[in-house]
């Protein structure tokens, strides 16, 4: 069994969307069906691409929910549709328990996405930390100290929205 974990930007711009899914598949290939579970956040951008990747590719997926009111508080309209999708089709989802979404709540998640990993994948454009805690470089820096393998996946042409 392989268990991938995911971090990545939730604002990729539209056309990078079908860069980043591309580059997902072809990571994706190298591992065998039945063998391959997928960790996410399932939040917008790379971890539900990341999430709908892992689903099509005939893995499970695990959804880590940061918070009792995350889908409330946090999942916006344009999102909450896919978000409940992939909840469904999750074959385990674990809500952290946390009634609000704030960021121990997301560093927590986080913490158990790498726990449960084999590898990290990080949809992320090599930016350094901000120092606002629980975001994409942060998860890169903390699965690097603890000797996880990171994948980073940032292909030519792929931006974050202004």
């Amino acid at each position: 069994m392989t268990t991938i974990a995911v971090t990545g930007h939730m604002d990729l711009t539209e056309d990078s969307v079908p860069l980043v899914r591309a580059a997902l598949d072809a990571l994706l290939a190298g591992h065998p069906a039945d063998e391959l579970v997928g960790v996410s956040c399932i939040a917008k951008g790379a971890d539900s691409l990341f999430a709908t990747a892992v689903l099509e590719a005939g893995g499970r997926l695990v959804a880590v929910v940061p918070s009792r009111d995350y889908r409330q508080a946090k999942v916006s309209p344009d999102h909450a549709a896919l978000f409940d999708t992939l909840v469904e089709a999750a074959d385990e989802v674990l809500v952290m328990p946390y009634e609000k979404a704030n960021r121990e709540a997301y560093e927590a998640a986080n913490a158990v996405l790498l726990e449960r990993a084999d590898r990290l994948v990080a949809v992320w454009n090599g930016q350094p930390p901000t120092g606002k805690g629980g975001g994409t470089a942060d998860v890169v820096v903390l699965a690097r100290a603890t000797g996880l393998p990171v994948d980073v996946v940032w292909p030519q042409g792929a931006a974050r929205r202004a």
